[in-house]
Parts: structure tokens; C-alpha cells; sequence
């Protein structure tokens, strides 16, 4: 008779666990503990489960950076300061070892067993929100919480590259002879010269050691906006608003090609590294590109739907890019004459373009916007922000760009992180308005040690690092920040 009633007992029990797991929110405490004596098997296999999902989701989260975990345990020590607290410690008996139970189950070691015998509740074993972390885990106070605290974390140290230390540059020397805006310039590939135009239709020849006229140069109708010096010929190219396009022979001065098919004034032109090629742009909204010898156009790259206001040439794909004043830049194949990629990121019209020497990155400007990108895709990847006019000129040496403003704001980053280590304005020379100090053009010369710098005071300016400056006397002026914006 007790074994049938003893089986009969755990029919009962067993007919009541199905009854409660189909109709019964919360089984009573009583019955639950009761099941898992009679089963421990899978009782254990509940505890496993929980104990490896409380692994999975707390196992990043129980050490914490040094400065984010004494943040936290701070703000949860003046938390604690309230009455909420001191009810939770002085009332709370059972908050304690359902703690200490979860810290273990975090780390991985076995609780022990009830002083019954009995495995305790899974849902015991969570703590409730409104419970204070134990004191071996200060700083975790929730998962989300805890979770986006470290994702800002790890987001600050990913940005937080602290920038190289570069000399402040100075003003070398002023030099004076033009009658009109300086609007571009070109560094013969000797490093021993350099040509400027200007609005009073004149190209220039410069020495570039002493500051010393060698040579003027007469011809263009128009104000001369870009030149070009070959590495591999005695020619200087040139372009102007006069919808000219002139190859010049430096050994006779005098000009023995000339480049027709533009529309309307050209702007901007730039030589092919490798290739005897010459590609123009300008006001029409196309660029062209030349045969240097036969004078025939090879390429018209048709897009932009405004001004081409920039052009530079590399030598690895894409062999072209044009900014322009639509503002977009276009990325170009060369060979096919076709667009590869269209960069429309900026708001405003981009004036300026600048290749890095060395890497496989440039940059543009535009209005209040500095950006940076990647080639070949012409993948984004970052902004120089902080120089708020409109950028007329950039230009990069191998760890400094540089950009000059229509207003005169001169400003030095540093290129791998995007910082401005130097801001300043020019000063227009006497006798000049001071609504004259603008930035025209701007160029490194082949050591990137001078820095030559049209404005439209009519002078060229050349600036120089200051030998004697050191980090301790102008140190470095940074504070990390959350990162550069991505767009």
C-alpha cells in the first residue's frame, strides 16, 4: 500500500507540473522547489543554461577601463548617498546572497546548495533592477548601461590618435612686383625657381633663394589663372581667363603651342606625371584633355554642370579628378574618358584640391569644409573642420596641409589626424585695403620645407617652420575629442 500510495503521490505531482506549465503564470515556490528534488537533472540543466547565458551576456562587462570603472563606482557612490540606499541595506536581508549567487554565476563558479538541500530558484538568481551592484562589481549597474558606456569607451580610444608635434610656420619673406591678384604658381622641379601669374596678365620667374626677379613673361590678354611646369620638358604651360591655353619653351621664352577648344575662360590646368598629357578645365564645366605634342584633344570629360574650378593628375588610378564650383568632385578614367566615381559630400562649391605627395589620399574645400578621402574609390575619410571662409587654395607637403580663405585666414593641419595646430590671419601689405588680405594660391616647394602663397594684395608670400621652436616652448594645443564627424 505506501509504494502505491507513494506512486500514486508523484502521478499527482506530476499532473499538477503539467497543469501549472500550461495554466499557471508563476507556480508556487513551494511546488517548484518540490519538482526540482524530485528532478534534479533537470534542474541542474536550467542552472547550466542560465549560468551560460549569464556568461555570454556579462562575460565583456566584468572588467571595466580603469577611467570608466572609478566614473561609475563615483557616480554609484553619490547615488548611493540618498534613502534608497540605506533601506535597501538595512531591510534588504535576502539582496545579499542572491548577489553573491549572480557574481558567482558571472564568473563561472558553482553556487552552492541551499542549507535544505534544495538548488536554488532561477529566478532568484537575477537581480532585480532596484538593487544596489554588489561590492565586488562596482560600476555594473545595468546591462544597457553598462554596454553603451563601453561603447563610447572603446570609441573614444579609437579616435583619440593624438597628433604629431609640427614647428609653427613664420612669415620668410614678402615679395612685391605684380600689379595684380596672384592667382596661381608653379615650383620648377629643381627646386631652383618658381613662375607666378597674376590678374595684370604677366607670368613671373622668380628665384626661389633670394626672392629675385629673373624673367617676365608677356602674352595672355587676360588674368593668368593656372600654370604648370614639366618635369620632363623645358615647357611651361599656362591658362587664362582669356580662354587661352599657351605652351611655353623656356629655353627660347617664348610660346610655341597653343591649346583651342575651350569655351570660355579656363581656370585651371595640370600635367600628367608619367604621360605626355595636359588636362584643362574651366568655365564652361568641362575638362579637357591634350595630346602635349599634337595639340589634339583627346578627352572632353563632360559632368559637372558648373565651373571647374580644380584639376590635378596622378599617376595611378583614378589619373584624374576635377573639382568643381556644383559642388562635386569627380573621380575619372583616364583611358575610357569616363567618370568613375562622383563625391558629393560637400554642400558648397569646392574651389581647392590637393594630392597628398606620397600616400594615395587628397583633399577638398569648399566653403567653411575641409574633407578628406581615399583613393582609388574615393572613399571618405574624414574632415579638417574649424576654417570658416572660403577656401580658395590648398596645398600638402607630407604630413601638413594647408589652406588659405578669401578673407585671409591662413590655417595648418596635420594630415594624419585632421588637427589645426596653427590658425592666422595675413596681413595685407601697406598701402593696400585691408579687405585685400585674401589667399589666392598656394604651393609647397619640392622639399616642402617653403611654403609660397599668392594673395591679392598683389604680393607673394613665403613661409618657413621656426627652427627654434621646440615642444616645450609651443607645445602641442589638443584635447581629444568624441571623433571626426563621418559625412
Amino acid at each position: 500500500m505506501e509504494v502505491a500510495s507513494t506512486d500514486l503521490g508523484a502521478l499527482a505531482l506530476q499532473n499538477a507540473k503539467r497543469s501549472k506549465a500550461l495554466f499557471g503564470s508563476q507556480p508556487a515556490e513551494s511546488t517548484r522547489k518540490r519538482l526540482r528534488i524530485l528532478d534534479p537533472a533537470e534542474a541542474q540543466l536550467e542552472k547550466e543554461a542560465i549560468a551560460l547565458r549569464l556568461h555570454a551576456e556579462y562575460s565583456d562587462l566584468r572588467e571595466l577601463p580603469t577611467p570608466l570603472a572609478q566614473k561609475q563606482a563615483n557616480a554609484a557612490g553619490a547615488k548611493g548617498k540618498g534613502p534608497r540606499k540605506s533601506a535597501v541595506t538595512a531591510g534588504g536581508s535576502g539582496a545579499a546572497p542572491e548577489d553573491r549567487k549572480t557574481q558567482k554565476l558571472i564568473e563561472g563558479i558553482p553556487s552552492r546548495s541551499a542549507p535544505n538541500g534544495s538548488i536554488p530558484s532561477p529566478s532568484n538568481a537575477l537581480v532585480r533592477s532596484t538593487r544596489q551592484p554588489p561590492p565586488s562589481t562596482p560600476g555594473i549597474s545595468g546591462s544597457s548601461g553598462t554596454s553603451q558606456a563601453l561603447s563610447t569607451a572603446r570609441a573614444q580610444a579609437a579616435h583619440h590618435v593624438k597628433p604629431d608635434w609640427h614647428p609653427p610656420w613664420k612669415l620668410m619673406r614678402v615679395i612685391s612686383g605684380h600689379l595684380g591678384w596672384v592667382r596661381a604658381l608653379a615650383v620648377e622641379p629643381e627646386n631652383q625657381w618658381f613662375a607666378s601669374g597674376a590678374g595684370d596678365r604677366t607670368i613671373k620667374i622668380w628665384d626661389l633663394a633670394t626672392g629675385n626677379l629673373r624673367l617676365t613673361l608677356t602674352g595672355h590678354i587676360s588674368t593668368v589663372r593656372g600654370l604648370a611646369i614639366s618635369p620632363r620638358h623645358p615647357y611651361l604651360f599656362s591658362c587664362g581667363e582669356d580662354k587661352m591655353v599657351k605652351c611655353w619653351d623656356l629655353e627660347t621664352n617664348k610660346v610655341i603651342r597653343h591649346y583651342h577648344g575651350h569655351l570660355s575662360g579656363v581656370y585651371t590646368l595640370s600635367l600628367h606625371p608619367t604621360l605626355d598629357v595636359l588636362v584643362t578645365g574651366g568655365r564652361d564645366g568641362v575638362a579637357r584633355v591634350w595630346d602635349m605634342r599634337t595639340r589634339s584633344n583627346i578627352h572632353v570629360l563632360s559632368g559637372h554642370t558648373q565651373t571647374v574650378a580644380d584639376v590635378k593628375c596622378q599617376e595611378a588610378d583614378p589619373q584624374v579628378i576635377t573639382a568643381s564650383l556644383d559642388s562635386t568632385v569627380r573621380l575619372w578614367d583616364l583611358a575610357a574618358g569616363k567618370t568613375m566615381s562622383v563625391l558629393t559630400h560637400h554642400k558648397k562649391g569646392v574651389r581647392a584640391l590637393a594630392l597628398h605627395p606620397t600616400e594615395f589620399t587628397f583633399a577638398t574645400g569648399s566653403t567653411g569644409s575641409i574633407k578628406q578621402w581615399k583613393c582609388p574609390e574615393g572613399a571618405f575619410m574624414g574632415n579638417f573642420e574649424g576654417h570658416n571662409a572660403i577656401i580658395n587654395s590648398l596645398a600638402a607637403n607630407e604630413d601638413v596641409l594647408f589652406s588659405g580663405g578669401d578673407n585671409g585666414s591662413m590655417s595648418f593641419w596635420d594630415w594624419k589626424t585632421g588637427h589645426r595646430f596653427q590658425a592666422l590671419d595675413s596681413i595685407a601689405q601697406p598701402g593696400s585695403l585691408d579687405a585685400e588680405a585674401g589667399i589666392m594660391s598656394s604651393t609647397f616647394d619640392r622639399t616642402g620645407l617653403r611654403l609660397i602663397v599668392g594673395e591679392a594684395d598683389k604680393t607673394i608670400k613665403i613661409w618657413k617652420p621656426d627652427e627654434k621652436a621646440t615642444p616645450e616652448t609651443h607645445p602641442l594645443e589638443w584635447k581629444p575629442t568624441l571623433g571626426r564627424r563621418k559625412y
